[in-house]
């Protein structure tokens, strides 16, 4: 058996609505693709797992083809590598991140804004939010409750027709890689 690399599915929508599932059941799902040390971190949809040396899209296209044959409805994957989110959760990408009352949020996508795209949304700001693209991630700093914010309301964000992503608190990201992508 050849080098096993450690990934991360980040998949949308899990437990939402009528789409229940039990973190058991989503990772013998996941085990049913042959992936091993299959773990869960909460019930948003977070799976770790290690698999050959693959694309991550080739990953995410399998994981989401083999939940939705299963579970009877689509799964959006966004797959990345250990170490990518690793760097993602050491991102010092705003000022204010870890003063109290802030918080950030990373949208993952499965591949890079449009240059255009990215800057439109970096010009967007209020006093309580702000915007950054790095790579496949888009980065949310928020000032209080997210639920509080009126930022996706503004004209200029309701104009911008992001493509399918899912989002994470970046606590939760810090988390996962503490429990299980320690280097």
């Amino acid at each position: 058996m050849g080098q096993r690399n450690q990934y991360v599915a980040f998949l949308r929508g899990m437990n939402l609505g009528k789409r229940r599932l039990s973190m058991d059941r989503l990772r013998a799902i996941v085990e049913q693709l042959g992936y091993q040390q299959v773990e869960t971190y909460i019930a948003s949809g977070n799976v770790i797992f290690r698999a050959g040396t693959t694309a991550e899209t080739k990953l995410a296209t399998c994981i989401s083809a083999h939940l939705e044959s299963t579970l009877g409805y689509p799964v959006d994957t966004f797959v990345r590598a250990a170490a990518d989110v690793r760097s993602i959760a050491e991102q010092a990408v705003f000022a204010q991140q870890d003063e109290p009352d802030w918080n950030v949020h990373v949208s993952f996508f499965a591949k890079k804004l449009p240059p255009a795209m990215a800057r439109q949304l970096e010009a967007i700001g209020t006093d309580e939010d702000a915007f950054r693209v790095i790579g496949r991630e888009l980065y949310w700093l928020r000032k209080g409750r997210m639920s509080d914010s009126q930022v996706w309301d503004l004209p200029e964000t309701r104009k911008i027709k992001l493509p399918t992503h899912t989002m994470r608190n970046r606590n939760t990201v810090l988390k996962l890689v503490s429990k299980f992508l320690a280097s």
